[in-house]
């Protein structure tokens, strides 16, 4: 049975398919607004008297935006004149956020078994190799249901 915590995972995960393509999500390197304005055959003083500043405000949002310190507040500003709608958000690297999840869980299980096994060698109570494959695949699904806050340490 699937738990609450499984689910909204699942939703997610769903969620973010469409932009699991790595293409998708390439910045260019002057910035989306320059990009589009550019493309749009549309001056800096054309777009300035969109958002009401002048053309040297669109340059230093330009190079804000190119250098990642523009803020989510002017992107959406930039993308209403320009009739645009932002889409942000996080995708993960490789995978999903359940491949995420069981990726984590599978470390720390990892730790924690050989940790323990360590322990026991010094008092020459040691478990084998399938002993211990098993225990971290155990503890990892374990961790992963409860979806320990350890997890992110």
């Amino acid at each position: 049975m699937r738990n609450k915590k499984q689910l909204l995972i699942e939703q997610l995960d769903q969620k973010l398919k469409p932009f699991q393509k790595t293409e998708i999500v390439l910045v260019p390197d002057k910035g989306w607004i320059h990009t589009i304005r550019t493309t749009l055959n549309m001056t800096m003083a054309q777009l300035g008297d969109k958002l009401g500043i002048t053309k040297q405000g669109v340059k230093k949002i330009e190079e804000s935006e190119a250098k990642g310190s523009i803020s989510i507040n002017s992107l959406k500003e930039v993308g209403n004149v320009l009739e645009l709608k932002l889409v942000y958000g996080f995708v993960p690297k490789e995978g999903t956020i359940d491949n995420l999840i069981s990726l984590k869980a599978e470390k720390l299980a990892r730790k924690i078994v050989l940790r323990t096994n360590q322990n026991m060698k010094l008092e020459d109570q040691g478990i084998s190799d399938e002993k211990i494959k098993a225990s971290i695949i155990d503890l990892a699904n374990d961790i992963k249901r409860e979806m320990r806050k350890s997890l992110w340490d």
